[in-house]
């Protein structure tokens, strides 16, 4: 841990992206795990631009609910941390492949949401843009008549441009890259730790199958560790 507090004073650049495994500390459940939601439901009868169009009224319900699942969840202690250090210009990038903006509510800003959104919405026929899910919730159609959805990279479907970009030009540039919550399975996210030159770091209840890639691994609770890294930085 000396040797990270040494790399983050010494760093002018420090990215951080993030997994399901940062929001599960808030309580929300993953996907991949042996207790994660993909273990009670298949994905591509629900999360695919297929499932949207054959039977909306499954999507409908499935996303409503994890929607609704989300109106008490706040971030936890480590998403503090992480804004605190992008205030203090030590964290010059954040990207997640949460779509649940706790980073964002909790104060972080210009955050790559590589796999979009569930908070806004928009028409699966004409692309209008909705700044929330009310008339997905309420079941309303958009007003082409088009079906809505949010704004999350279903199965199948390209991840936002602008984001990606952003986020390999900010790894490329980085003097530290922090890998926390996420087991590196899902492509082509798993690929960006690849890219930079500078030092990995990663944070996971458990290891990752490459883990031997980073330059230092902690395994444990995302907001205990950031909180201990945070309390030598003082």
């Amino acid at each position: 841990m000396k040797n990270v507090i040494d790399w983050i004073q010494q760093a002018t650049s420090i990215v951080v992206l993030t997994g399901a495994g940062m929001s599960t500390e808030s309580g929300i459940p993953d996907f991949r795990s042996k207790e994660g939601r993909w273990q009670q439901v298949n994905p591509l009868t629900v999360a695919t631009v297929e499932a949207l169009k054959s039977n909306y009224a499954l999507f409908q319900s499935f996303y409503r609910a994890r929607i609704q699942a989300l109106v008490d969840v706040t971030p936890h202690n480590g998403y503090y941390i992480l804004a605190k250090w992008q205030q203090q210009k030590r964290v010059t990038h954040i990207a997640t492949q949460n779509v649940d903006r706790l980073h964002q509510k909790a104060g972080a800003t210009h955050v790559s949401e590589l796999h979009g959104n569930i908070e806004t919405t928009r028409c699966q026929s004409c692309g209008k843009q909705y700044d929330d899910a009310t008339r997905f919730l309420n079941e309303a159609r958009c007003t082409c008549g088009g079906a809505l959805r949010p704004n999350v990279v279903l199965f199948g479907e390209y991840l936002p441009e602008e984001a990606w970009e952003k986020t390999i030009q900010a790894i490329r540039h980085a003097d530290i890259v922090f890998v926390i919550g996420t087991s590196l399975s899902v492509y082509p996210v798993n690929q960006l730790p690849s890219m930079t030159t500078g030092k990995l770091i990663y944070i996971n209840l458990e290891p990752a199958s490459n883990d031997q890639q980073f330059d230092a691994t902690f395994y444990g609770k995302a907001g205990e560790i950031l909180a201990q890294l945070d309390e030598l930085l003082l």
